[in-house]
């Protein structure tokens, strides 16, 4: 028996990652304020300190970077 293209039942696709909402601004507040201080930077060479002291202008910018990269779905090589 021939299946015709009314025939043909659409399925589901599933996926093994569950979708998880983007970071919000609240969150990367309180990522920065747990950064721990007094310690040697990262490679970036940038002190807890000082991106705590950005306060909400830091905040806004490192928000928005996490989003685009989060929304690219890939990390940048550097």
């Amino acid at each position: 028996m021939l299946m015709g293209v009314n025939d043909v039942r659409h399925t589901e696709i599933h996926t093994a990652e569950p979708l998880v909402p983007q970071p919000s601004g609240f969150e990367v507040k309180m990522a920065i304020e747990m950064l721990k201080g007094h310690q040697s930077p990262g490679i970036d060479q940038i002190p807890a300190e000082l991106i705590r002291a950005g306060g909400r202008t830091i905040c806004s910018v490192v928000h928005k970077l996490i989003n685009s990269l989060w929304d690219k779905q890939e990390l940048p090589e550097e």
